[in-house]
């Protein structure tokens, strides 16, 4: 497509959004007479400020920064505690390191940090139990969880409760886990909680009750908009696609 017939189209864009925002209406001409340096006036002072004010376009662009720099957030993390070894940017750099999947970084780093008046840190042990947990210590991740609820009793994060689901289904503890499960769909925001108990389910010889999980979780995916569906894509994807298999 010729250059000028899309800058004509980026032009017209320009104009809608202008008109449709509410923007002062001098953007208009400004666009129309000047085609670059009234486009990029106007994205610079209008557009990508606006960006940083709501949640979507908060959201797009740390998507946009972490596509061109993925590594920057951590790299930060690092520097703060090279600059000041706090617990507090020891915790920030473990969950950094988490996030990357650097399990064993993380695990080593969320451990040196129990000590003191954080020895018993309800957000320090749920980040070593997830590190543990990635790094395949299962029975140490499952006795962290366990430390974490006798001195942390009205502590509450449903992370750390699927994660104890899943640390009792790897146990073997399937009764167990089922009872957790069944508790985690009560409340858990999203569909995994139901999809991992749907798996443990047919893993019990239970397809039954399988199924109507997988039914439950594909209603809310079709009542649930674009957003719940894009949020929640990978667990309605393989929902979908064990759903197809349970019934062959």
């Amino acid at each position: 497509m010729p250059f000028f017939l899309l800058s004509i189209i980026f032009q017209v864009a320009l104009v809608i959004h202008i008109v449709k925002t509410g923007r002062n209406t001098t953007w208009i001409w400004i666009v129309v007479v000047l085609p670059l340096a009234g486009s990029i006036a106007y994205l610079l002072i209008e557009v990508l400020p606006s960006l940083g004010q709501s949640r979507n376009g908060r959201t797009a662009v740390r998507k946009v920064s972490s596509a061109f720099n993925p590594n920057r957030d951590l790299k930060l993390a690092q520097d703060q505690f090279e600059r000041n070894d706090t617990i507090d940017n020891k915790m920030k750099l473990a969950n950094e390191l988490l996030n990357k999947q650097q399990f064993e970084q993380a695990r080593d780093l969320f451990s040196a940090c129990l000590t003191g008046l954080y020895i018993t840190d309800p957000y320090i042990m749920l980040g070593l139990a997830k590190a543990q947990f990635a790094c395949e210590q299962i029975a140490e991740a499952k006795t962290t969880l366990d430390q974490l609820i006798e001195h942390n009793p009205n502590f509450k994060d449903h992370s750390g409760h699927l994660l104890y689901a899943r640390c009792l289904e790897a146990l073997d503890k399937n009764d167990e886990a089922a009872h957790e499960y069944q508790t985690l769909c009560q409340y858990y925001a999203g569909p995994e909680a139901k999809y991992r108990y749907a798996l443990l389910c047919i893993k019990m010889a239970k397809p039954q009750i399988a199924k109507e999980l997988f039914d439950e979780i594909l209603l809310d995916a079709k009542n649930g908009g674009a957003h719940y569906n894009s949020v929640h894509k990978e667990w309605i994807s393989q929902t979908r696609a064990q759903y197809e298999a349970l019934k062959v």
